[in-house]
Parts: C-alpha cells; sequence; structure tokens
C-alpha cells in the first residue's frame, strides 16, 4: 500500500505543477496545444492563460510559433548555371621552343649569355672562331673598293668619250662580282654566330669557350615561356561542345591549390581512331613566370548548361516523402515545395523544383512552419550567386586519363 501512497503523491505533485505552469505562464499554450491537453484543460475551465501576439510586439520567440506569425530568416532564389566538367591531364610546353645549334663545326670563341637570362631576338649567344672568315671579309671589302674605284674611271672616260664599251661592261662586271664576294664572305663570318631568333630565356649552358663543337652540338635552349601551350583530350561524344576560345582551368600537380585560366588556342581536324579522344589545344598566359615548361596540370574545361534555382544548403528539409524547401508566398505564407538536388557546392545547393528566381525560401526557423501557416519574414538574404568557375576546378574529384571526363558534383 506504501507505493500506492507515493504514487498518488508524485501524481498530485505532477498535476499541480502542469496547473501552475498553464494558469501562470503563457508560453505555456502551445506546447499543452502540441501534447493535446489544451483543449480539455479549457474545456472543464481551468484558467489557461492567454499567449500574447508575437507579431508586431516584442515578447515572443525569435522564430516561434504560438498565436501569431512564425518569424523566419529568408533568402531570394537565384538561378545559377549547372556545368557539365571534363578534367584531364596535361603538360605544358613553351609556345615557342628551340635548341640552339652552330651551322658550322669549330672551336667555341666566346659565350655571352649566362644560363638563365633573358635575351631579346638577335642577341648574340655565344661565338666560334672565325679568325679565317674576318680576313675573308677585310679581303673581299679590298677588291670590293678597287673594283669601285676602276668603275668610276671607266664612267669618266665614257663621259669624255674615251672608254669602250667592253671597258665599260669589264668595270661592271667587276664591280658585282667584287659585290657578291662581300656578300659572301660577311655570310660565312655570320655563320660562326649563334643567335636567338626569338625573345625569350636562356637555359642551363654547360660549354665553356675552348670546346671543341660540331653542327650537332647544343649551346643552348632557348624557351618563350610568356605563355605556354598545353594539350590535352576530350572524348568523343563531346566534339563539338567545345571550340576556340573557351576558357579552360589547370592546376598544377605539385601545387593543387593554384589555379590559373587559359583558352583553348585549337581544336585537332579529326578524332584519334585508337582512343577516340579529340586532341585539345590551349594557351596560358605566364606574363609572371610562375610556371615552367615541362610542368604537369591538371586540366578542368566547365561545359555550359541549364539554370537551376541556387538555395542556402540550411533550406533543405527532409521527411519520408523526400526532400523539400519551405517557401513564404506573395500572401506571407508558408508554402511546402519539393526539389530535386542537381549538384551540391559549397555554399549553395542546386535543384530542381517549382521555384523561380526572386521566391522566397526559409533557411531559419523551418522547425515551426506548416503548410499554409502564417509567416513573418525579419530578415530577407540576397540570392546566391553564381561562384567563380576556378572554385570547381579546385574541387574536381581525381584525375582521369586523357579522353575521359571526371564526373560532376553532385
Amino acid at each position: 500500500m506504501k507505493w500506492l501512497k507515493t504514487a498518488a503523491t508524485w501524481t498530485v505533485l505532477v498535476v499541480g505543477v502542469v496547473l501552475g505552469w498553464a494558469i501562470f505562464l503563457p508560453s505555456s499554450q502551445p506546447v499543452l496545444d502540441r501534447v493535446g491537453l489544451l483543449g480539455p484543460m479549457k474545456a472543464v475551465g481551468i484558467p489557461v492563460a492567454e499567449a500574447p501576439e508575437t507579431r508586431g510586439g516584442g515578447g515572443g520567440p525569435p522564430f516561434g510559433g504560438g498565436g501569431g506569425a512564425t518569424r523566419v530568416v529568408a533568402q531570394e532564389v537565384g538561378l545559377v548555371e549547372f556545368g557539365d566538367r571534363i578534367g584531364a591531364i596535361g603538360t605544358a610546353e613553351a609556345l615557342r621552343s628551340v635548341t640552339l645549334t652552330p651551322e658550322v663545326a669549330g672551336r667555341l670563341a666566346a659565350v655571352h649569355v649566362a644560363s638563365g637570362d633573358h635575351v631579346e631576338e638577335g642577341t648574340v649567344i655565344a661565338e666560334l672562331d672565325a679568325v679565317s672568315q674576318r680576313l675573308a671579309v677585310d679581303r673581299a671589302e679590298l677588291g670590293l673598293r678597287d673594283a669601285q674605284s676602276r668603275a668610276d674611271r671607266v664612267a669618266r672616260l665614257r663621259a669624255s668619250g674615251s672608254a669602250t664599251e667592253v671597258q665599260i661592261d669589264d668595270a661592271d662586271l667587276a664591280l658585282r662580282q667584287a659585290e657578291l664576294d662581300l656578300r659572301d664572305a660577311e655570310f660565312e663570318l655570320s655563320r660562326r654566330q649563334i643567335m636567338a631568333p626569338f625573345s625569350g630565356w636562356v637555359g642551363l649552358i654547360s660549354l665553356e669557350p675552348g670546346n671543341q663543337v660540331s653542327s650537332t652540338t647544343e649551346i643552348a635552349r632557348l624557351d618563350d615561356r610568356s605563355r605556354l601551350r598545353m594539350d590535352f583530350h576530350i572524348p568523343e561524344r563531346l566534339v563539338g561542345l567545345v571550340s576556340a576560345g573557351d576558357a579552360f582551368n589547370i592546376s598544377p600537380l605539385s601545387r593543387p591549390g593554384d589555379v590559373f585560366e587559359g583558352a583553348i588556342r585549337a581544336v585537332d581536324a579529326r578524332v584519334s581512331q585508337d582512343t577516340r579522344a579529340l586532341r585539345i589545344q590551349g594557351e596560358i598566359d605566364n606574363s609572371d613566370d610562375r610556371l615552367r615548361p615541362g610542368m604537369a596540370f591538371r586540366v578542368t574545361v566547365l561545359l555550359p548548361g541549364e539554370d537551376y534555382p541556387a538555395i542556402d544548403p540550411l533550406a533543405v528539409q527532409w521527411d519520408r516523402r523526400g526532400s523539400f524547401v519551405w517557401a513564404v508566398d506573395d500572401e506571407n505564407r508558408a508554402r511546402r515545395v519539393a526539389i530535386e538536388i542537381v549538384q551540391r557546392r559549397d555554399t549553395a545547393v542546386l535543384v530542381r523544383a517549382d521555384l523561380e528566381a526572386g521566391a522566397r525560401v526559409v533557411i531559419e526557423g523551418v522547425q515551426n512552419l506548416r503548410p499554409d501557416a502564417e509567416v513573418d519574414v525579419t530578415e530577407l538574404r540576397d540570392p546566391i550567386e553564381a561562384g567563380d568557375p576556378s572554385d570547381l576546378a579546385q574541387r574536381a574529384a581525381g584525375i582521369t586519363a586523357p579522353g575521359e571526363e571526371t564526373a560532376p558534383d553532385i
């Protein structure tokens, strides 16, 4: 019998606490209503305290329900383009590159640049011994001066009528021959100079003056790396979706956090029968000289796609029927909108739903909403804008072999 007395005592205490809470605390009304006690208590005449209006007042909870409109934070819906992404591996090459070798064999007389120097077009990189060729140039210059003097004398005699046609022809022929001899001597001298055919950076030089070289000896390598050229491949199903001028992003395998933007320069005229892939050639600006030819890169090409509503991840709700969001209509009432998630991003979710640009979606206060419930939007945030395409490049999942694409972020 003792336990019955204890149970009765506790029951009386609990009923007393509930009654006191209901009578003196207005905030108890929503809870009593949810558990089904509010109606019976009012029916038996218990003076339940009335909850104050939350709309326009100041005493209600920030996002609570009760007797008025539910206060929420909403965000406008923005449209963001969902693009497919192609990933590949590429190796960078200099825009122009040449191996400098002598035209003739000989002894290296001088090297005028150091390894790593930047040189302008026409700069003499190195010279071979050319004593014999300089003597030939001096000899040809003397011959030209002599032939010119003889031609001038014959011209004066011709003016006075003392020169014959044979003398005049011989003088002209000698002058032309002397000019050709000088040009030939100067050409042979120039062949002993190794000059830069374009502006660029000189590679490592391992030769020293005095080395004997041949026409196949590499003096230095010259690279114009102000822009880099990148070759990669895309699958044949994407033929026609990529064209010259389209943008792409690259990220060095050694520094995955660095992302650079380039542009497609050319598209191959045919698909490879071996790989069923189309070769693409692009260019990357390297005016700051941060990249080097020969580096391996992850290449990401973003293809254009459809526009989808972009919402904050906090707005997405789930129940047994699937995912949905609470939208606020023109009459400030909650409307349940079913959604299908298309893509997840860092700060947004792209969805397929009956949501127009500018629609209001609840992101805070969703736990107190019911269909057709009155809503008080206390804060309306700006829509989510399209992110930088390089963000997608940084989030590219994995690296594919040339000719294979990666899956989109889903």
